[in-house]
């Protein structure tokens, strides 16, 4: 497997969180959440255009960030499940953004010390933003996990729903295996420790218990995605695909 592939699966994870993220701007519950969704979406979108052209560019087939951004279909992209999740409210949102976030965290830390450059500027400023992003989540995640009678229900079915989705975060495929071995991209299974106690801290002061997850959902690396990929990239690619090479 190429390194190349590997460093697609961190984009497509960052552009279609990103993508979820902006679904909420002039929708989201309070002025202030209509500015900081879509400004978190942004970090995420920034990331992704950064690896997407390091990776067309390791591939060596003449393919930039937008072709790899709307020009593939639901089956090439290689996100894990838990970003293509649907924002059903803003429990599920701010959670997913949770996991998220304790993941990427504690990976772009490690990826500072990356034998890629370009990796390694990536992981300088996306760490920094991934500290906030725990920061505004948990804040929220504790807010309504020990606040009313309905929130608090609405944090615990978030956490039913999602916690399935977890455990793909840190397996590596074939192809992150190649870059891990290269030294360009941390080893994701070691992440778990500081990712559990993230959320350890932060559910105990919501009141929530992370529940045992017997079989996790995995298929996100291998293209296997649920119907809501195929919608989202609809609603993402249409313009580019009506004027392709249309530039500003």
């Amino acid at each position: 497997m190429a390194v190349w592939e590997a460093l697609l699966e961190l984009a497509d994870d960052h552009l279609v969180l990103g993508h979820r993220l902006s679904e909420w701007c002039g929708h989201a519950p309070m002025l202030e959440e209509d500015l900081a969704l879509p400004n978190m979406a942004l970090d995420l979108i920034g990331s992704a255009r950064t690896l997407y052209d390091l990776a067309g560019t390791l591939e060596g087939k003449g393919r930039d960030e937008d072709a790899l951004a709307y020009f593939r279909g639901e089956r090439d992209y290689r996100n894990c499940l838990l970003v293509e999740r649907p924002n059903e409210d803003f429990a599920h949102t701010v959670l997913r953004q949770l996991y998220f976030a304790a993941f990427m965290k504690p990976y772009w830390d490690r990826a500072m010390t990356s034998t890629n450059a370009v990796v390694q500027g990536v992981a300088g400023k996306a760490g920094k933003e991934m500290a906030y992003h725990i920061r505004h989540a948990g804040e929220w995640v504790i807010r309504l996990g020990d606040g009313t009678e309905e929130s608090a229900r609405r944090m615990a079915d978030a956490v039913e729903a999602l916690s399935i989705y977890v455990d793909e975060l840190f397996d590596s495929s074939d192809a992150a295996q190649d870059a891990e071995k290269a030294g360009v991209l941390p080893v994701r299974a070691e992440m778990r420790e500081a990712f559990d106690a993230v959320i350890a801290d932060v559910f105990s002061q919501a009141l929530l218990t992370q529940p045992d997850v017997a079989y996790g959902q995995r298929g996100g690396r291998t293209g296997q995605h649920g119907e809501g990929l195929g919608h989202l990239l609809a609603e993402m690619q249409s313009l580019h695909r009506a004027h392709p090479g249309a530039t500003w």
